[in-house]
């Protein structure tokens, strides 16, 4: 309300009320006046402080500023004396670790020394690795001409005394520690490298972690060296006795095979014991005299894994470790030795030297010392493993080998081809549990520590580099055995032997080995074959490592397959010698042509021969089915069976045969070409009777290896040879009968005494009775030297040379004995009745 609006109108008297309404809008008004004096003056005082601020602010603004940077020269000034002291605790680092690594060198290089003496007063020297013989010859500070880098020493010996204590754990542990520091300090100068000491303390830095390295290899070698090999041998315990029938032939077929029992297994009782093991998945526990077993006590596992640890992560060129990890390069070198070109490993090495092929003496170089300690010393103990095994498996057999010229040597010598070949086998098996025992250690040593580094820079290098060590140690054994059944084939079953190819044209001449021989190498390689079959996936799988799964080839690998193929190269090279020696035995001389037409030894020989090979079907299934063989030009499935090469070997001996049947018509006497009928008589009715389904032969075998041609085509081959010879041999016999003809009634005269013939009528009876007489006298003479040793055969050419004339000559004899046809001597055309003749007839072929 204003004031124009509360004055009264002019002329009219105040009220009381607007007098007092008045009064109050006054005071208000003053008030307001006042108030507003007081805001112009407070407005004005907020203007002059506001200057003031202003101008104080100009005035504090330049202490704030010098106040923050002294607050940040201060921090500078704290994280410089923090550095400093850093850098000179890293400095330090060389000072501080230096003796914790000469302890532990010189310790471990006491502990290694000690395990290789031991081992060269044991013998066993040669077998040491190139680290351990360095120690003992005395040169481990020099270089090797084989390119090693030779052992770093710490600069001076301060701990002469402590070389002669033994290493203790915690002072492992604290070496370990030490390289841990010295890796940590490395580092930490490597990203200084402008300071003017970095060099020089680098260097000590590398200096010291070298023989700290150097150290932890020595350690490595000497324990894993000293732990020896990682099989032992089985403890054959008596079984329990039971009277339950079913149990008990549970427990035959399960339990163990004793050592003794192994040397003397014959090749269907091995067979038999693989296929059962495989069939229940517990092979290992069926092969070989041997088990795995791990040879580390604890601590050592405890110390090896901690060298591991420690060096496990550390990244690699390829050549060796680096301490600090550049950029990952382009290319890795891979661990040495590799595969060579084309992945094929061949023979380098001379046969029966102990190599196969020099790869496997390289030095090993994965770029990780530790694993190239591990690799040097796992492969000379598995090596040796193997290599004692077959050096006594050797020394046996020579004990039971006849002196040359001794009797019955060639079936001793048989029996030692034999022996070879079992021997092999188990060699084989003693293998496989030799890598399944070196695979415990990798697993226990190694393999834990690799997972922890799978996923650092260096993972995939180091993951192969683990994949190398292990094929490295196992190769060793593998190439071993290699040399082994390669030596058994050129020594034991004469693969050396050149006999040429069969059916190359070549005449017959003198065969350097004999079918015997020849047939118990071919079984001796058909059994090796049948080992390697069954065994030789097993191994190959022991041989690999399925953790990694690198995806690459290894030596171990390689020599797997070479070990395979190799195998079925030689037994092939035995079944072709086998069917040469048939086509080169010579065709004359009484040694292989009996002069009695008796069975020839060529066929004793091919029987034997295709016996001992029968029972290996599936072994040479496998050799057919990679091989191409003369008989056999179907490859893969389209191989045949072992029913294909008995036949051609049955087919080169009637070929010898035919040819040595031959020699009798060169023969003096015209007579003696009979000879040759009776001589394929002999041999076809030897064949049949040994080999035919109908065969009464019995061979007391217990493995079964009576071996039998079921096939028509053998039984009809042999008749129709048999029957033909035998109707020309009976024509031999027929000429008796042209003197059997009877005389005609008309033509027989008496004299005036009616019982005696005329002069001319007697000389038709006598001319008929002498003319027999002298045939029969002629071919009986040649006749009665001829042997048939089976006596059924004689029996029955005995009763058919009577059913050729015996008939006509009983009639002829009865008809004319009576009739006196000469006066003075009847008795001299007489003197062979029916039952003499019968008799003497019964006397032909008997064995002298």
């Amino acid at each position: 309300m204003t004031t124009a609006s509360l004055t009264m109108p002019q002329g009219l008297p105040p009220l009381p009320l607007q007098s007092s309404q008045h009064s109050h809008i006054s005071a208000l008004m003053s008030s307001l006046q006042t108030m507003s004096a007081t805001s112009q003056s407070a407005c004005s005082s907020c203007d002059g402080l506001s200057r003031r601020s202003r101008h104080l602010d100009s005035l504090t603004s330049p202490a704030s500023e010098t106040s923050a940077l002294l607050a940040l020269a201060s921090s500078n000034l704290q994280s410089t004396s923090g550095a400093l002291k850093d850098a000179r605790d890293k400095f330090d680092t060389v000072a501080d670790c230096e003796p914790a690594v000469e302890r532990l060198f010189w310790g471990a290089r006491e502990a290694c020394k000690e395990v290789a003496l031991h081992a060269e007063r044991q013998g066993r020297g040669g077998v040491l690795p190139t680290s351990m013989k360095r120690l003992v010859d005395g040169s481990s500070n020099k270089s090797g001409g084989d390119g090693t880098m030779s052992l770093l020493k710490p600069r001076q010996n301060n701990h002469e005394s402590d070389t002669t204590s033994p290493l203790t754990e915690q002072e492992l542990y604290a070496g370990a520690d030490a390289m841990e520091i010295v890796r940590d300090a490395h580092g930490y100068f490597a990203k200084r490298v402008e300071w003017k000491s970095t060099k020089d303390t680098m260097a000590d830095l590398e200096r010291v972690h070298f023989i700290g390295v150097d150290a932890m290899g020595l350690l490595v070698t000497g324990h894993l060296t000293g732990a020896g090999a990682a099989v032992r041998r089985k403890v054959d315990a008596p079984p329990a006795p039971d009277t339950n029938k079913k149990s008990q032939a549970q427990r035959r077929s399960s339990t163990r095979v004793t050592a003794a029992e192994r040397s003397e297994e014959t090749a269907s009782k091995t067979r038999e014991r693989l296929q059962e093991a495989l069939q229940n998945r517990d092979l290992m526990k069926s092969v070989g005299e041997y088990e795995e077993y791990l040879p580390l006590s604890t601590r050592v596992v405890r110390e090896l894994r901690a060298i591991f640890e420690c060096l496990g992560g550390m990244y690699s060129d390829g050549t060796s470790l680096l301490l600090s990890a550049p950029s990952v390069p382009s290319y890795i070198p891979p661990p040495e030795p590799s595969l060579p070109p084309g992945g094929k490993v061949l023979r380098t090495e001379k046969v029966g030297s102990g190599h196969y092929t020099q790869s496997t003496m390289q030095l090993l170089k994965t770029g990780f010392p530790q694993l190239d300690s591990y690799g040097e010393a796992r492969r000379s103990v598995a090596y040796a493993s193997v290599d004692g095994y077959c050096r006594q498996l050797r020394t046996a057999r020579k004990k039971l080998m006849p002196p040359e010229g001794s009797a019955g040597s060639a079936i001793a010598l048989a029996q030692i081809v034999d022996s070879a070949a079992r021997d092999a086998v188990r060699c084989i098996e003693h293998t496989m549990v030799v890598v399944s025992g070196e695979k415990s250690v990798y697993r226990c040593v190694v393999s834990p520590t690799s997972s922890n580094h799978h996923h650092d820079e260096s993972g995939p290098q180091y993951q192969r580099a683990l994949a190398g060590c292990y094929s490295f140690v196992v190769s060793a054994a593998v190439d071993r055995l290699l040399d082994l059944i390669e030596y058994t084939f050129l020594r034991e079953a004469g693969c050396s032997i050149n006999l040429g190819s069969v059916g190359d044209g070549a005449s017959p001449g003198i065969s350097e080995m004999d079918i015997r021989a020849a047939g118990s190498a071919a079984a001796a390689g058909l059994r090796i074959v049948d080992g390697v079959r069954m065994l030789g996936p097993s191994l190959s799988r022991l041989c690999d490592l399925a953790s990694i799964g690198s995806g690459e080839s290894t030596i171990a690998s390689a020599l797997c397959i070479s070990l395979h193929r190799s195998t079925v190269k030689n037994c092939s090279k035995t079944l072709e010698n086998l069917a040469r020696s048939i086509q080169l035995d010579p065709l004359e001389g009484t040694r292989h042509v009996p002069t009695d037409a008796r069975v020839a030894k060529v066929s004793s020989d091919v029987v034997h021969a295709i016996r001992v090979i029968s029972p290996f079907a599936s072994a040479y299934k496998s050799v057919s089915k990679r091989r191409n063989l003369l008989w056999d030009e179907g490859m893969g499935d389209d191989a045949g069976e072992i029913d294909i090469f008995v036949r051609f070997l049955i087919k080169q001996l009637i070929v010898s045969l035919q040819g040595k049947a031959q020699n009798y018509k060169n023969e003096e006497n015209p007579d003696n070409h009979v000879k040759t009928h009776l001589f394929m008589m002999n041999n076809m009715y030897y064949l049949l009777d040994s080999l035919g389904p109908d065969g009464y032969e019995h061979i007391n075998d217990e493995s079964g290896e009576n071996y039998r041609i079921k096939a028509p085509w053998f039984q009809s081959k042999m008749n129709k040879i048999f029957e033909g010879e035998k109707a020309k041999y009976l024509a031999s016999w027929e000429v008796l009968n042209n003197h059997l003809t009877r005389v005609d009634e008309r033509e027989l005269a008496y004299k005036e005494k009616k019982d005696i013939l005329s002069l001319e009528s007697g000389r038709l009876i006598k001319s008929r009775f002498s003319g027999f007489i002298e045939d029969f006298e002629r071919v009986y003479l040649v006749h009665r030297t001829f042997t048939v040793i089976d006596p059924k055969l004689r029996e029955t050419l005995q009763n058919d040379i009577r059913n050729v004339f015996m008939a006509r000559y009983k009639a002829f004899f009865d008809r004319y004995a009576s009739i006196k046809f000469s006066k003075k001597n009847m008795e001299n055309y007489l003197k062979y009745p029916p039952n003499k003749l019968d008799s003497l007839i019964g006397q032909l072929f008997a064995s002298k």
